[in-house]
C-alpha cells in the first residue's frame, strides 16, 4: 500500500509541474498579445480625379507594445462588394517620403496582393527593407494601391478593414469617403 501511494504522489506532483508550466507559458502567451499591437493613427487618400487611387494608412505600436515584424503582418481591406488581403513588399520600402506621401514609391511594385511601406519616423533604425521592425514610438505608413485593389474608391464608400501583427491587436482601419473629393490628397 505504501509502495502504491507512493506512485500515485509521485503521479500527481509530476501532474501539477505540468500543469504549471502549461499555466505559465499560457500566462505569458495571453501577456504578449494583450500588450502588444498595433494603432491606426490617420489614413490619408490620394484622389486621381474620380476615384481615391492610393491610400496611406499611418501606423504605430501601442503603448509598452513588444517589437512588431510587419513581414509577419498583413491588411485586410474591405469597400464593403470586394475584400482583398495584402502582404508587405519589400522592393516597395522608401526611409522617409522624399518624393511626397504618395509620390515616394514606385506604385508599379504594388499589386492587389500587396502593400509598400514608407518610415516616417525610425528613431533606432530597426526599420530596413529586409527586416521591417518597428517599436517604440516609430511611425510608419502602408501604402496601399486602390487602383488595382477595388479599381479606385468612389465617393460615398464605405471602407473598413484591420492590420494584424503576428501576435497583438489588431490596428482598426474605418470610415466613409466624402460625398465630393475636391482635394486631391484626403484626411479620411
Amino acid at each position: 500500500m505504501i509502495l502504491v501511494a507512493g506512485a500515485t504522489a509521485s503521479i500527481l506532483i509530476q501532474m501539477a509541474s505540468t500543469m504549471q508550466e502549461q499555466a505559465m507559458k499560457t500566462g505569458d502567451e495571453t501577456i504578449r498579445d494583450v500588450s502588444s499591437g498595433l494603432q491606426v493613427t490617420h489614413i490619408s487618400g490620394y484622389n486621381n480625379g474620380s476615384t481615391l487611387s492610393q491610400l496611406a494608412i499611418f501606423l504605430t505600436t501601442t503603448a509598452g507594445s513588444n517589437d512588431i515584424d510587419l513581414t509577419y503582418t498583413y491588411v485586410t481591406l474591405s469597400d464593403t462588394i470586394q475584400q482583398v488581403i495584402l502582404t508587405y513588399n519589400s522592393s516597395s520600402y522608401s526611409r522617409g517620403a522624399t518624393n511626397g506621401l504618395f509620390g515616394t514609391l514606385n506604385t508599379s511594385n504594388i499589386s492587389s496582393s500587396s502593400y509598400g511601406l514608407i518610415v516616417i519616423r525610425d528613431i533606432d533604425t530597426s526599420c530596413s527593407s529586409s527586416n521591417p521592425v518597428i517599436n517604440g514610438d516609430d511611425l510608419v505608413a502602408l501604402l496601399v494601391d486602390t487602383g488595382d485593389c477595388f479599381s479606385g474608391i468612389s465617393t460615398r464608400t464605405e471602407v473598413l478593414g484591420r492590420v494584424t501583427p503576428e501576435a497583438g491587436i489588431n490596428g482598426v482601419i474605418s470610415f466613409t469617403t466624402p460625398s465630393a473629393y475636391v482635394h486631391t490628397i484626403l484626411d479620411l
